[in-house]
């Protein structure tokens, strides 16, 4: 993060944050699981799942988009955000989560809702549409790359991380902010807000909000996986983020050639923080194009 004095934040940023939000908890296998909701409860869901080391937060600016035709939620994941810890974590503790906060977000509608999900929170929606199916109208993942990884990267995927630094002041844990991958273009004003929703205050100092834990165990979703999808799915993939076009198109194979691959501009991996904009105009151009359409497969 920049020391310097940062510009004013322009105007829609400072009103998405204004617009009303409900918080809450609602327990999944015995582990707390905290959100964020905006809009009337009755209007179609609309579900937000963020990446891993990220929570709810990230979402602050984005879901506001959404609140006036949408009931929209973002969940923290356990061992995220302001959510429970667990002893270990995977993707099936993740599944259920997102499909009971799913169920919670249709009820007042009384239809399932729609799923945007972010990096890790992608493989973990693609293991929930694949464990609860006719839970979710369709899902967006958003530069969640999925692929059938080496047997060495496998394993390094599930090296623990260590133990959370802890630091003096809570100024000196917003310095030490980073995102990986790097964020090159991350609007400042957006960065800035995230980290502070990141650190948490106990009894030795400032620190992260994420168990370090998380993953040591989960692994990684192959992409035989997605065979098991049958609800819409759309692919977001950033222009210089981690889902490359080659692996866009394995994906789109492997998902029986219906779910369209779109790409964000000038985005890298964090979309949300860098082109924002861009990542609501193509969520809202896929529900509207799905509220109008049904799904064709294409034949073998």
């Amino acid at each position: 993060m920049s020391h310097d004095l940062p510009a004013a934040p322009p105007d829609w940023f400072t009103e998405a944050l204004a617009v009303p939000v409900v918080t809450g908890i609602t327990e999944v296998d015995g582990c707390d699981i905290a959100f964020r909701r905006w809009g009337d409860p009755g209007n179609p869901g609309l579900l937000l799942v963020h990446g891993g080391r990220a929570h709810s937060r990230w979402w602050d600016h984005v879901a506001p988009f959404f609140s006036k035709e949408c009931c929209v939620t973002a969940l923290d994941l356990s061992g995220h955000g302001d959510s429970g810890r667990r002893p270990k974590y995977l993707f099936e503790n993740w599944a259920e989560e997102i499909a009971v906060l799913a169920s919670q977000t249709a009820a007042g509608s009384g239809r399932p809702p729609v799923v945007v999900a972010h990096s890790l929170g992608g493989h973990a929606t693609f293991f929930a549409a694949a464990e609860y199916p006719g839970a979710f109208e369709g899902i967006m993942v958003v530069d969640s790359p999925v692929r059938d990884p080496s047997p060495d990267e496998d394993a390094s995927y599930q090296q623990w991380s260590g133990p959370l630094r802890v630091y003096p002041t809570r100024v000196a844990a917003l310095a030490r902010f980073r995102m990986w991958p790097d964020a090159p273009s991350s609007l400042p004003y957006v960065t800035r807000h995230v980290a502070e929703m990141s650190i948490r205050q106990t009894a030795e100092g400032w620190t992260w909000k994420f168990d370090p834990t998380y993953s040591a165990h989960v692994g990684q979703l192959h992409n035989g996986g997605l065979a098991q999808v049958s609800c819409r799915v759309a692919i977001l993939r950033a222009q210089f983020g981690l889902l490359t076009a080659e692996i866009g198109a394995e994906m789109h194979e492997a998902l029986g050639r219906t779910a369209p691959v779109v790409e964000i501009p000038l985005a890298h991996h964090h979309v949300m923080l860098d082109e924002p904009i861009s990542l609501v105009t193509a969520v809202r151009s896929l529900l509207a194009d799905w509220r109008h359409s049904s799904v064709v497969r294409a034949p073998d």
